[in-house]
């Protein structure tokens, strides 16, 4: 059972590497931003407070237009979090903060997930000349 699990995780691993190899870079698709990082928070549905919480760094230069962040719950199976589209709006619209939530559809068990997800981005672009 534990070799299956790591098999999953691994399979898991390697398709969202290979998304994340095929999706556009950011610096393209948002070429005036400098830096961006996103702070993260995630909990049960029935929480009241976040379960998991980290801050991630975007390395602008490398990075790909592609923001899809795991669920937090090891025992959720085909879920996660896809904020592209939220965050990459607020970008392109040259917002210094971007916020946002999602919401997990995977599936633990036999019930959803459910797990929320919020976001905030802090962004900081080339001077306009």
């Amino acid at each position: 059972m534990m070799m299956k699990r790591r098999t999953e995780a691994a399979e898991r691993f390697a398709e969202r590497r290979r998304q994340e190899d095929e999706a556009p870079r950011l610096k393209d698709v948002v070429p005036d931003l400098t830096s961006c990082k996103i702070d993260v928070e995630e909990w049960r549905s029935t929480a009241t407070s976040a379960d998991v919480s980290h801050t991630r760094r975007v390395v602008v230069d490398h990075a790909p237009a592609l923001f899809v962040i795991p669920c937090g719950d090891s025992a959720c199976k085909d879920g996660g979090h896809d904020v592209t589209s939220q965050l990459l709006r607020g970008l392109r619209e040259g917002r210094t903060t971007v916020e946002g939530d999602d919401t997990c559809h995977g599936s633990v068990g036999t019930t959803t997930c459910g797990r929320i997800l919020k976001f905030t981005a802090h962004a900081e672009y080339k001077p306009k000349v």
